[in-house]
């Protein structure tokens, strides 16, 4: 499908004519496993920080990050230094496992980051650029490291697209992994929520590992999110994580953490182990890390590391334009203290959104941790879940119940947030969570504004469902 005349003119205008004519040829040429650019028609041609220009001139406010990826948003300042002074000085872009100044920095500035007492004695492994590549590498390390074979993962669960990291994630076609209850309050598996949900979920997790007939073998490893991202974004209670980080220690089981999204301050602490101050066996690190630019690595107790000469490889695991930003990124995150900054606005912004959870009975929960934050819409005219509330009930109480996801009402407030010029992800077991990852450099103002947009998307998408039955 070639470009017309009218549509090479306008190129450079940032016309709607291009903009159309660059989404027909998508649509033509692209696979059918296309997601992003199904529910996001736009064409984005310029970035800066929060904000996204497309190809027919409209801007917009970017709060899903590239998935989380971009940790200072688009085309920071000190990431495009880095890069640019990779590639004045003339040193080779790609070296597969090769050691480079560049490289060492990386490292140096990442084990500086690392929960305290793991850097000293702990190895890194360069993988393929993808987080799901880590994820592989993490699981083929346990096993050759224990012997055994089995995974312990979480319902809700997301470890990635590529064959091991799905049959360890929440959709599995067919059961390979062993599964564990992933505690949570709104929606909690035992009926309970809170901190009993929570104890109920590792006494679960404990029985099964303990008894001979569970029908679980003794494990190669247990993986785990410190916050579900795709699965609702739900934060584990840090009790919890404490919990399973002795009940793996006392087994000898190798505690996997998937920092992928959750990593680089985007919770509020520069790492999401970190609030809970569990040191696991291994984290899988990957999005922000590459600071804008494709890079994945898995650290690991140095006892873990028996793997012979190209045990694990990736030919593309020596990008060095990545790990350069990835150092610039990791740098300015530490030393702006934009962890914490994370954690204030986060915790600011949840409040104010739970104003909505107040107003509007098509939102069940607002949660989340830091910038990581998740609305879960609700069809309150659906009923609701029956499910026992509390630790004296008898039986299902649906009055306290939560109400069906409503994954329609949240692909109508998508739709309604990008027409307000608000860019934002869905997730969740039905996709009916509207997903925030904004970079940790957003202003109060912006903020604010995306609350605002997000408030009014809302307001028109229930007003419609109400008014269409």
């Amino acid at each position: 499908m070639a470009v017309t005349e009218s549509e090479a003119d306008s190129t450079h205008r940032g016309t709607p004519a291009v903009h159309e004519g660059i989404l027909r040829r998508q649509s033509a040429r692209e696979s059918a496993a296309r997601t992003y650019a199904r529910a996001l028609p736009i064409v984005p041609v310029r970035a800066r920080g929060l904000t996204i220009e497309g190809a027919d001139g409209r801007r917009y406010l970017d709060c899903l990050s590239g998935a989380g990826t971009l940790a200072l948003g688009h085309n920071h300042p000190v990431v495009l230094e880095a890069i640019r002074k990779v590639l004045d000085s003339g040193a080779p872009l790609s070296v597969l496992d090769l050691a480079t100044p560049v490289k060492d920095a990386f490292t140096t500035e990442l084990f500086r980051t690392l929960p305290a007492g793991f850097a000293d004695r702990a190895r890194v492994q360069f993988c393929g650029p993808a987080g799901t590549d880590a994820v592989e590498a993490a699981l083929k390390l346990v096993r050759a490291a224990t012997g055994r074979d089995g995974i312990l993962a979480f319902t809700g669960a997301y470890h990635g697209m590529t064959a091991g990291a799905l049959a360890a994630s929440g959709g599995a076609p067919d059961l390979r992994v062993g599964r564990l209850p992933y505690p949570q309050d709104y929606r909690c598996p035992f009926g309970v929520g809170g901190p009993r949900g929570a104890v109920l979920a590792a006494r679960w997790t404990e029985s099964v590992l303990d008894d001979p007939k569970s029908g679980v073998a003794r494990p190669a490893g247990m993986i785990l999110e410190p916050v579900q991202g795709e699965g609702g974004v739900i934060p584990a209670p840090d009790d919890w994580l404490r919990r399973m980080r002795r009940l793996t220690a006392d087994r000898s089981i190798p505690l996997i953490a998937d920092e992928v999204q959750t990593g680089v301050g985007r919770t509020g602490a520069f790492w999401a182990v970190d609030h809970s101050g569990i040191t696991p066996d291994v984290m899988v690190l990957s999005k922000a890390i590459g600071g804008s630019l494709p890079l994945a690595v898995v650290v690991y107790r140095e006892e873990l590391d028996v793997w012979p000469p190209g045990a694990h490889a990736g030919t593309f695991r020596g990008n060095q334009l990545a790990m350069a930003a990835g150092t610039a990124t990791l740098a300015h995150v530490r030393e702006n203290g934009l962890a914490e900054r994370a954690a204030t606005l986060g915790a600011r912004m949840l409040d104010q959104l739970r104003q909505l959870q107040t107003a509007f009975a098509c939102v069940g929960d607002v949660r989340g941790r830091g910038l990581m934050i998740g609305v879960e819409l609700v069809n309150p005219a659906g009923g609701s879940v029956p499910e026992a509330r509390g630790p004296e009930s008898d039986g299902w109480d649906s009055a306290a119940a939560p109400h069906p996801a409503d994954p329609e009402l949240a692909v109508a407030v998508q739709r309604e947030c990008l027409d307000r010029g608000l860019i934002v992800e869905l997730g969740g077991r039905h996709n009916s969570v509207v997903r925030l990852l904004p970079p940790l450099t957003i202003s109060d103002e912006q903020a604010s504004a995306v609350l605002d947009r997000l408030a009014d998307a809302v307001t028109a998408a229930n007003r419609d469902r109400q008014r269409t039955g």
